[in-house]
């Protein structure tokens, strides 16, 4: 029997990006990447874990902030290479998924040449990382 984890495509540093989506409104809240550890938890705990890049370690999305992210759904896409987490933001109402405080990661939009918010700082990043 072929484990799950198998089917996925990783990439040549072992990783998958990730797209957290939310429940209820369907908003893309924010991308990520995940290592097969991180999506085997994720599975296990039906909490967001990620692999963090920059820091080189797993990361449980919520752990410094306290916006963790219940987990729905894990999806995959037709070509195995991306996955799609139905989430529910916690911590915070309504939902900050954005270390900026924002509800979304996705809130600059191209207007007139140039980018600009366009959703407004729920909580001030200083607070919540204190």
């Amino acid at each position: 029997m072929t484990n799950w984890l198998d089917e996925v495509k990783w990439d040549d540093k072992g990783l998958v990006p990730v797209i957290a989506q939310e429940q209820g409104s369907g908003d893309v809240l924010m991308f990520a990447w995940m290592n097969r550890e991180a999506l085997a938890l994720t599975a296990e705990r039906g909490q967001a874990v990620y692999f963090s890049r920059s820091r080189n370690k797993l990361w449980h999305k919520g752990e410094e902030s306290g916006h963790f992210q219940q987990v729905h759904a894990i999806r995959m896409d037709c070509d195995n290479d991306v996955v799609l987490l139905t989430i529910t933001q916690l911590g915070h109402e309504p939902g900050i998924a954005c270390h900026t405080g924002r509800h979304s990661c996705f809130f600059q939009k191209l207007e007139n040449g140039a980018w600009s918010p366009a959703e407004p700082v729920l909580k001030d990043p200083k607070k919540i990382y204190e």
